[in-house]
């Protein structure tokens, strides 16, 4: 809050008039301004800091989502450097106090810790107390392009002093340091990585390839963290698949039914995973910076237990007892219809690849071999082996899988690559001979209805109790 005296009371003139309260949670530092709004009602001791830093402190002018994000990860080191000050084992942090800024992983993303917004000059000059002057100069302070970094801050209990230093020269301290110590060069590498990103990117989107990876690229990633493990082999394309996009050459995953296999601990689903992590751009030095997949691809699994709500999954579910699977809802699925669900869901929403891996899926809904279809004529289910094809040809839907025991998807596969000792092999003419020697072959079910006619409602959209306050969401691992 502050109080505007106008102007005729600051000059001296005898008339009395009543000052102008304003609520304004912004406060300055310099030039630099900052927002201060509460991060939540049960936590009044964190709020939350916004510090909006014009770029032309920083000498750059490029505004992207990669921009900010190198500015956050440089942010980042000095707010470290804070918190090691304040790190005391014995303590909790709402006794020490802490920063609690973004920790970014390997991928660029556009956050709300980071981002860029033009936002208005400093137009008065305080005066004593809560008294502020407004500027009345005449001169025009338009508003300037700002870094905008948002953070939390815990203030440390019963310390006033303590509270006054972190926010009033602790935390401005580390904002000058790091607009003093900025280099505008590291920003340049980045950006141009992350301009031939988005060349690949553009390119994919006209070629018959739904996958990029680059020769060089470190896939696996260290025991419990997101960087690239150390002393792991490179990435090294086949020599048919190998391509030259934008100046970088690396293996082209084309448009279809792609198999991925190989013995256990090869590699396999390490390269399904960075395929994955290929719709997200990544940092230099993250191993993935050149994996670059279709924006629009999903992983699919089996998630037993999720609710459905109004799905048409009859190319998968042909009949259930007392439901129509047309129009499929239920409150537990089991791990079939929720993997059908899923793949029906991902395709309506505009998926164009689908990437599943056999551990993680449901097995009586990936396959069933000719035995047990002899076995048991009144099934409901109709496996993925039967309608992979169908699906791209009908909906230009694509399909990467790893699969290390389920043959049938050899002979449905348009490419076949065996991942042996952590490196890639296309053994596509050999498993088709395998497929013909034994008689492998998937069946072709009538054309199925891929359309959906659903609708969504709010009332009972989620599990958690109305009236509850605050809603808690679980999220696992497969998000």
């Amino acid at each position: 809050m502050f109080v505007h005296l106008p102007p005729k009371h600051v000059r001296g003139v005898e008339e009395e008039l009543d000052p102008e309260i304003h609520q304004n949670p912004q406060y300055w530092h310099d030039d630099l301004s900052v927002d201060i709004d509460s991060t939540h009602r049960l936590a009044q001791d964190k709020p939350t800091l916004t510090w909006n830093i014009p770029t032309e402190k920083l000498g750059f002018d490029t505004y992207s989502v990669a921009a900010a994000d190198h500015c956050l990860r440089e942010f980042k080191k000095y707010i470290d450097e804070l918190n090691a000050e304040l790190y005391n084992r014995n303590r909790p942090k709402n006794e020490t106090g802490w920063y609690y800024l973004c920790e970014p992983g390997g991928e660029v993303l556009k956050r709300n810790a980071a981002y860029f917004s033009v936002c208005t000059q400093k137009d008065y000059i305080n005066g004593s107390g809560d008294t502020v002057f407004m500027l009345d100069d005449g001169v025009e302070r338009p508003p300037k392009m700002c870094l905008c970094i948002q953070l939390q801050v815990q203030l440390p209990k019963r310390k006033i002093r303590k509270t006054i230093q972190m926010l009033c020269r602790d935390l401005p301290d580390a904002v000058d340091k790091f607009i003093m110590e900025f280099d505008p060069t590291k920003l340049e590498k980045a950006l141009e990585l992350s301009e031939k990103q988005a060349a690949i990117r553009k390119w994919l989107k006209t070629s018959d390839y739904c996958a990029f990876i680059a020769n060089g690229s470190i896939l696996p990633r260290s025991k419990g963290t997101d960087l690239p493990m150390t002393d792991a082999i490179p990435f090294r394309s086949t020599p048919d698949d190998e391509i030259e996009v934008c100046g970088v050459r690396g293996m082209g995953i084309k448009k279809g039914v792609t198999v991925i296999t190989g013995g256990g601990y090869s590699g396999k689903s390490t390269l399904l995973d960075a395929i994955s992590a290929g719709i997200y751009d990544h940092i230099s030095g993250d191993g993935r910076e050149l994996c670059i997949t279709d924006e629009s691809a999903v992983s699919i699994s089996a998630e037993d237990g999720r609710s459905v709500k109004h799905v048409n999954i009859a190319p998968f579910i042909k009949w259930l007892p007392n439901g129509d699977t047309a129009d499929f809802s239920t409150d537990h699925a089991s791990g079939s219809t929720s993997q059908a669900a899923n793949i029906m869901e991902a395709v309506d929403h505009g998926a164009k690849l689908l990437l599943i891996d056999e551990d993680r899926s449901a097995t009586n809904f990936m396959i069933r071999d000719k035995v047990m279809k002899k076995l048991i004529e009144k099934e409901p289910i109709t496996p993925f082996t039967d309608r992979v094809n169908e699906l791209f040809e009908k909906q230009d839907v694509s399909t990467i899988l790893v699969i290390g025991g389920s043959g049938e998807y050899l002979s449905v596969a348009d490419k076949i690559y065996m991942m042996e000792d952590y490196l890639i092999h296309d053994v596509t003419s050999g498993s088709k001979l395998i497929c013909e020697g034994y008689g492998i072959s998937a069946d072709t079910p009538s054309p199925a209805d891929w359309t959906q006619s659903r609708t969504l409602y709010s009332d009972h959209f989620s599990s958690y109790p109305e009236g509850s306050g605050s809603e808690k969401l679980e999220v696992s691992d497969m998000g």
